[in-house]
Parts: structure tokens; sequence; C-alpha cells
């Protein structure tokens, strides 16, 4: 793990710096709160962790129509 101290304003620059793939960005800094900007292409999938995790354990999950079959009829 990279760990980089950056103050407010500052970014961090993600791939080749002369064509990155994104910026990251400390917009904001507010007593134990930071509020990061993200300037990525629209194709980059950027997640929170908590919304990563649910999305990987949703595609684990078997599928609601797979189990669903039809009443006999009788």
């Amino acid at each position: 793990m990279l760990v980089i101290t950056r103050r407010e304003g500052e970014e961090v620059i993600i791939g080749d710096p002369a064509s990155p793939l994104g910026v990251v960005r400390v917009a904001v800094i507010k007593g134990d709160r930071v509020r990061l900007a993200f300037e990525f292409p629209r194709e980059v999938a950027v997640h929170r962790r908590e919304v990563a995790e649910q999305i990987v354990a949703d595609e684990d999950a078997p599928s609601v129509a797979g189990q669903i079959r039809p009443a006999s009829e009788g």
C-alpha cells in the first residue's frame, strides 16, 4: 500500500503522468472528515469499499429467477 500525504486542494495522478488514467483530489478537510474528488473516464468504475463488496456479494448470490419453478397443475 502506498500512503501519500496531501493537503486540501492537492492531487494524486493515477497512471502515466503524460496520459493519466485519473486524478484524485483532496477537495475538503473538515474535522475528521476528508472529501475526495475522483476524475476518471466514465468507463472506469469507482466505488466505496462497502458498495464494491455488495456488488461482489450480489454477483456471487444465486439468481432468484433460477430458483422459481412454475406451479404444478392438477
